[in-house]
């Protein structure tokens, strides 16, 4: 969710404040490096708890303390977590984002970019709908793990989830059409979405939970694999070692 308010390159902010002031609004348009002609449905990130998938329940289930909802977008799940009563702050940098957040109720609510942001610690980090690709690429999400350990208190734990997409690569016999070995990271994409005259182009990160591991462990994280969901995508536990 990271995208400026202040001009037309905020197509998640926009779509949000559509869809909160008419109801409707049309699909976020997705092209990739690897894609294109996909959509994000807007109504997505205003579900309630029971529309979430099973990950992002159990991830909810889990945050403990202090939260920090990191790329809040609608506040759907910062929502649930003030429900269950939570201290829960959601935090983005779409400033139309923020706004509709405070006007859906969410109580403390930040317009911040999280690697700008360090003015308190938290017992839960929360980043939901592929959190890892906040970092952008391998290097991206280094910078941003060693970045959320500052943020956390000394018992705190993130919560982070994202998918594996290798199956993006495989032939029906098996075999892949890009070299997986190479360079660049096969996780690392170059978005570009668009609603209505916003744009915007920015890096993503899908990783495995081998490699989202290793970095961990490089960060100073213990990690634990909390939960599968059903196409190659997972819940990841983060702690202090």
């Amino acid at each position: 969710m990271n995208s400026t308010a202040l001009s037309n390159n905020d197509p998640f902010g926009a779509a949000i404040h559509d869809f909160f002031e008419q109801g409707k609004a049309p699909d976020i348009a997705v092209n990739t490096n690897y894609t294109e002609d996909e959509i994000i449905p807007v109504s997505d990130l205003f579900r309630k708890e029971n529309e979430m998938p099973e990950i992002e329940k159990t991830a909810l289930k889990l945050c403990k303390g202090t939260v920090l909802d990191i790329g809040a977008a609608a506040g759907c799940h910062a929502l649930v977590l003030q429900e269950k009563g939570l201290d829960v702050t959601a935090l983005d940098n779409s400033a139309l984002a923020v706004e509709v957040m405070k006007k859906r109720g969410v109580k403390q609510v930040l317009n911040a970019d999280i690697y700008e942001f360090s003015e308190s610690k938290y017992d839960t980090l929360l980043l939901l709908m592929n959190g890892t690709g906040i970092g952008g690429t391998i290097s991206g999400l280094k910078k941003l793990l060693v970045h959320l350990k500052s943020l956390l208190n000394p018992n705190g734990q993130v919560l982070i989830d994202s998918s594996d997409i290798k199956y993006l690569f495989e032939e029906e016999d098996g075999s892949m059409w890009i070299d997986l070995n190479n360079s660049n990271y096969y996780g690392e994409m170059q978005y570009e979405l668009s609603y209505k005259n916003h744009k915007t182009t920015f890096d993503w990160l899908f990783i495995d939970s081998k490699k989202l591991q290793k970095l961990a462990n490089e960060a100073g994280f213990r990690f634990e694999l909390v939960k599968k969901g059903e196409h190659f995508d997972y819940l990841a536990q983060l702690t202090f070692i």
